[in-house]
Parts: structure tokens; sequence; C-alpha cells
């Protein structure tokens, strides 16, 4: 594993600003997968992916990474530190599986020991679960049951568009986004949304499937995301275009440099990133100061 901050890349040059034109928060161009299409088509192009992977999509994910997928979203939860009390967003998280992980953290005994924790800070926690497709909440509030959590008030399930959030400025303690930002079709959108409910000392954390740079893994690991990947589809949730779909927008995601570079634009400062497994995954993360 990889831990880089961009400042350390460009030197003393202090990537936090704002960026100074309107314009920059529209792609230049909007693709789907390899296919380029209108704006207004992405949305939703992106939905019925989703609508169509959503009762497989856990299942897809064990085995797609081999399980991985738990240990870096538990990865990207440690580098959050959740604490009782916290308000948080997690955006693109409609299974829950995120949410859960912060739940769990902030309830777990050990930590309230450590921290002695009341039970009025427990119960003031909110951690709110945003997605922008319905059938995807509806898979996380069935996990929410069958845990026992159907009716805690601490999670609250909203849909809602990553490039439209409906909270209020400065108003969360974290965000996170796992495996999601890359689907949306402005990033800069996205970013900039992040850094506007954020408060001041808000931490942003991004999981994303990203780019590897080493040559002979790079060749296997293009031949498993081409070859394997959509016929487990096919095998598995009997739908091999939306994981043909997957695979290319990982491709069109931006390098995790770039990516870095983007997030400091919408105004994130201490922004960095981890590679995990060589780049097949990336960690972002960066602080609203």
């Amino acid at each position: 594993m990889a831990l880089r901050s961009i400042s350390r890349r460009f030197g003393s040059r202090v990537l936090s600003y704002r960026s100074s034109s309107v314009a920059s928060l529209h792609s230049h161009a909007t693709s789907f997968g390899f296919q380029q299409v209108k704006e207004e088509e992405k949305s939703k192009l992106v939905g019925n992916v989703f609508t169509n992977v959503a009762s497989s999509y856990d299942i897809m994910n064990d085995v797609m990474s081999g399980g991985l997928h738990r240990l870096w979203k538990e990865r990207l939860v440690g580098k959050l530190s959740p604490f009782a009390g916290m308000k948080h967003l997690d955006v693109a998280g409609g299974t829950g599986d995120v949410a859960f992980r912060i739940f769990d953290a902030v309830n777990s005994v050990k930590r309230r020991a450590l921290r002695k924790v009341d039970e009025d800070s427990l119960e003031e926690t909110q951690i709110y679960v945003c997605d922008i497709n319905p059938n995807m909440l509806n898979v996380g509030k069935q996990r929410a049951a069958e845990r026992g959590l159907g009716d805690n008030k601490a999670l609250v399930w909203v849909e809602g568009d990553a490039e439209a959030l409906s909270f209020d400025d400065n108003s969360m303690d974290g965000y996170t986004i796992a495996f999601g930002i890359r689907n949306v079709t402005h990033i800069e959108k996205a970013l900039a949304e992040a850094y506007r409910v954020l408060k001041r000392g808000g931490r942003f954390l991004c999981l994303e499937l990203s780019h590897v740079d080493i040559p002979v893994f790079k060749d296997v690991y293009d031949l498993y995301s081409f070859k394997v990947i959509p016929n487990l589809g096919e095998l598995i949730a009997g739908d091999r275009e939306s994981y043909q779909y997957l695979v290319e927008s990982v491709r069109r995601f931006p390098p995790q440099e770039k990516f870095a570079t983007m997030i400091a634009d919408a105004g994130f400062e201490k922004v960095e990133y981890e590679n995990l497994v060589g780049g097949v995954v990336a960690i972002h993360s960066a602080i609203k100061l």
C-alpha cells in the first residue's frame, strides 16, 4: 500500500484553491463506459444499470473482489474515525455496506469504553445513507431490518443526487462515497456538493476502483476485468451488459493524481490518496478547513 499526498508531488504549491470559474463545474465530455452520450441521458442509463444489479450487488462485489471489498471498506471507515454524536453522509451507499460499518464503529463497546461515550451522544448520532436509486436503498433498508436496525433513528435513508444534495451547508462531520463517484455525470459538481455540506474540519473520503500502473499486473488485471467480470455478471446476475459498463467506467475515471487535483480544486485541503492492491482501488481523503 502506498500513501501519497499531492502536496509532495507539486512541491510547495498548495492545492486547496477553489475553482475560479463556474464553467469548471461542468465536464467537457460525458461518457457511459466507452460510449459518448448526452449529459441528460447518462443519469438514466446509470440508473438502469443499478436497478438491474441492485439485488445481486453485494454478492457480485464479493465474487469480483474475492471478498476484498470488505477489507477496503473497513480501511475507509478506519480513516474516517467515526465518533458518537457525529452527523455523517454516505453518498451512493444505498445497500448500507459503509453505513453499517460506521454505525458499528460508533457503537462498539471497546470504542465507547475508551472514549467514555454516554448514551445521549449515541442517540444524537445520525448516519444519512443517500442514493439516487430507490432499488439500492430498498436493499439497504431490507438489510437494516435483517440486522434489527429497521427502526433505528441513527440510520436515515434518503433518495438524492450526489450533484444536488438536499442537505444544509456546513451540516456534516464526515462524507464518504464508495464505488459511486465515477458514475456521476459531473464529478466536479459532486465534489463541490461534498465540500458545501461538510462542516469546517469535516473529512471527505472516497473509495473507488482506480488505475493500476504496474506493467505485468496491469495486463492481468485488464484481462480479468474485460474477460472475466462480464461473464461473472451474466452467470450470477444474469446481466452481462451492466458489468461491462462497470468495467469500462473504471477506465474512464481520472487517474489517482488527477482525481486528487480535482478534490483540491473543489476547495479541500490535506488531499492525499492511498493505493490498495497496486492501484486496483484507491482511497482519497481530504479535509475542509
